[in-house]
């Protein structure tokens, strides 16, 4: 199987504001070549806001629609989480846009209950796994970072494991040090995309948008500024690790109830 190609977008955000934040984005995706997934950040049309009633939007919304038009443009995946309403309730929503214009979702389960979350929000699930050129792939949000055993490996389902986040940077050496953990106890390359700038409620976010390897390397990490980065996932690392050091036959069984 060939290498897969990731772009992280790490961005400032308007403050409640869709549209600008739909004309940024848009101008950094159209600039990325060849990429297989694009990954925006958690809340990327709004910043990380507790006001639902205001700013959801449903499926069938302009944020949705925008995305499915990014994907088919790029023929790449796009990826990135917003506020959803549906059924009368609300959610923090994570769309997995293909280019043909299909999508698999996941509504973020672990609400950070310190911002009102779990208040403003109702958790999903089930966990989501997805595939993208023979790549396995389990995409979270942001405070699911903190909870192993929503992600646990066992046995091998994924290949790459992505989190979105609006992740504070008073808290940044949780996100780099959690980040590069989940790598290495689940064999898995593990990506990382928060954004920058400070947002409506004066929290500031530092970035620290990254990639690592099996082994728990870096392939790629920024701080504090916008940037727009591609790494490449090589097959023949994940293979080759996951045969020498296949440590994952050892590890205790369970079933997530």
């Amino acid at each position: 199987m060939a290498d897969l190609r990731v772009t992280l977008i790490q961005s400032d955000l308007h403050w409640h504001d869709a549209a600008a934040n739909r004309a940024k984005l848009q101008q950094k995706i159209e600039e990325v070549p060849g990429s297989d997934l694009i990954v925006l950040p958690e809340m990327f049309t709004t910043g990380f806001s507790m006001e639902a009633p205001a700013l959801a939007e449903p499926m069938s919304g302009e944020s949705v629609n925008w995305m499915r038009l990014m994907a088919r443009r790029q023929n790449a995946v796009i990826m990135g989480s917003l506020i959803i309403a549906e059924h009368g309730h609300y959610y923090n929503r994570l769309i997995w846009m293909r280019p043909d214009g299909t999508h698999a979702q996941y509504d973020k389960r672990h609400l950070f209950r310190m911002a009102g979350e779990c208040e403003a929000y109702t958790p999903g699930k089930d966990r989501l796994l997805v595939e993208l050129n023979g790549w396995r792939i389990c995409p979270l949000v942001c405070y699911d970072l903190r909870f192993p055993v929503f992600s646990r490996n066992t046995p091998i389902a994924y290949d790459v494991l992505i989190y979105i986040a609006s992740w504070p940077s008073r808290r940044r050496l949780a996100w780099q040090t959690l980040l590069k953990a989940r790598a290495i106890e689940n064999l898995a390359f593990c990506i990382g995309v928060n954004r920058v700038g400070q947002d409506g409620n004066g929290h500031a976010y530092a970035g620290d948008s990254a990639a690592y390897n099996l082994l728990g390397e870096e392939l790629a990490h920024h701080e504090h500024e916008e940037a727009t980065t591609t790494v490449t996932l090589s097959r023949a690392h994940l293979e080759e690790t996951r045969q020498k050091l296949p440590w994952h036959i050892d590890a205790d069984a369970f079933t997530l109830l």
